[in-house]
């Protein structure tokens, strides 16, 4: 029987993945989250090799309870806010960078062998190559980037001192069933009370590649088995989106035909942002991952989700 830890288990991403890996009788599965995003109704609670641990991680590691023998650690947990860093130049640091050092220091102390770290697509800052490879120069542009960079940075020194091995993933945007935040959100958000309207950050030309979660969380447990103390992988997708031609898609959804789409106008949606993000996942590729689903269809699964259950969502 293994064990394994996912910090931020009751999040999107997190409860995702947890469902995946329920699916092997022979993991029990332990998640930290202390529900400031996440949700309880997203876990299923009654599976008796789940436990749930109401947890804050900026206190004190050692304060943790005590999973002895980890065989893997998925830390998902981090303030994802990736707009606030211009004017909070806090929360990054404390979620991002001060959790990850512990969440590290609980692996050691624990024997993880396999540590896993969900990295962003803004680290790259503003990339001059497209599609991005791995192996592309990091000029941060935002806080929340050089948050995730650091991260990276620890737990690749850790493995390199032989805690353990990791795995770092760099993330475009997820969609999918179980969507919490994000752009087709906000848009939903916003059509549901004024569906005459719709407010689009920037000039609605910034080109963004997404991916399903379903296709994610695949990755995110496929491309662990490789040999060295850190690997890095791109996860994305092959295809890239235009934001007004997502938000088209949005209100053909919810049969609005005569919205009006209303431009902040820079070519950025707020400072930090890429006007483009397209990932090189030729590495992720050559270790027998590929996205499956379209963006497309990545976009109306989100719909989906957020449409079956929107009174809640949206409370």
């Amino acid at each position: 029987m293994q064990n394994v830890l996912v910090t931020g288990g009751a999040g999107f991403i997190g409860s995702n993945l947890i469902n995946e890996l329920l699916k092997d009788n022979e993991k029990r599965i332990f998640v930290f989250d202390n529900l400031s995003t996440g949700r309880l109704e997203n876990l299923a609670l009654d599976n008796p090799l789940l436990t749930f641990f109401n947890i804050d991680l900026l206190s004190d590691f050692n304060d943790w309870p005590v999973i002895e023998n980890l065989n893997y650690i998925y830390h998902l947990s981090a303030n994802a806010d990736v707009r606030g860093g211009f004017k909070d130049r806090e929360t990054d640091f404390k979620q991002n960078v001060l959790v990850t050092k512990s969440v590290c220091d609980y692996a050691k102390a624990n024997n993880c062998k396999h540590f896993v770290f969900a990295s962003s697509a803004a680290v790259y800052g503003d990339p001059e190559i497209f599609p991005t490879p791995e192996t592309s120069f990091l000029r941060q542009t935002s806080i929340y980037g050089a948050s995730k960079l650091a991260g990276e940075a620890y737990v690749q020194a850790y493995s390199e001192y032989s805690d353990f091995q990791s795995s770092i993933f760099r993330f475009v945007s997820w969609i999918g069933n179980g969507y919490s935040h994000g752009v087709i959100y906000d848009f939903y958000k916003k059509l549901l009370f004024s569906p005459e309207r719709l407010e689009i950050l920037g000039d609605g030309n910034q080109r963004k590649s997404f991916l399903d979660v379903t296709d994610g969380v695949k990755g995110i447990l496929s491309l662990t088995n490789h040999e060295k103390a850190t690997e890095i992988f791109n996860l994305g997708h092959t295809e890239i989106m235009n934001i007004t031609k997502l938000a088209k898609i949005v209100c053909d959804y919810l049969k609005l035909d005569n919205t009006k789409f209303i431009y902040s106008g820079s070519n950025r949606g707020w400072i930090g942002d890429s006007p483009l993000v397209h990932l090189d996942i030729s590495k992720a590729k050559t270790y027998g991952w590929i996205p499956k689903v379209s963006i497309k269809t990545g976009i109306t699964n989100t719909l989906d989700y957020l449409s079956a259950d929107k009174e809640n969502i949206f409370r």
